[in-house]
């Protein structure tokens, strides 16, 4: 039986959990370029809400991207 690609696994992530985060991409699916994905998975038909998030962190505000299924 094949591996899961890193596509299959962050739609399944995205199905579980609402959304997914470059962080949790990283430590969940070990995913390096979560964007690129999302653009991998955009190229065959799949839709995301692309959100940018701001969150207080100890060294100051932090911005990133979150996806969830559109």
């Amino acid at each position: 039986m094949r591996k899961a690609t890193q596509c299959q696994r962050i739609l399944a992530f995205i199905e579980n959990h609402g959304s997914i985060t470059p962080a949790e991409a990283m430590s969940e699916i070990g995913c390096m370029r979560l964007a690129a994905r999302i653009a991998d998975l955009e190229k065959v038909g799949h839709s995301f809400v692309h959100e940018m998030v701001t969150k207080k962190s100890e060294y100051g505000p932090v911005r990133f991207m979150k996806y969830r299924r559109a």
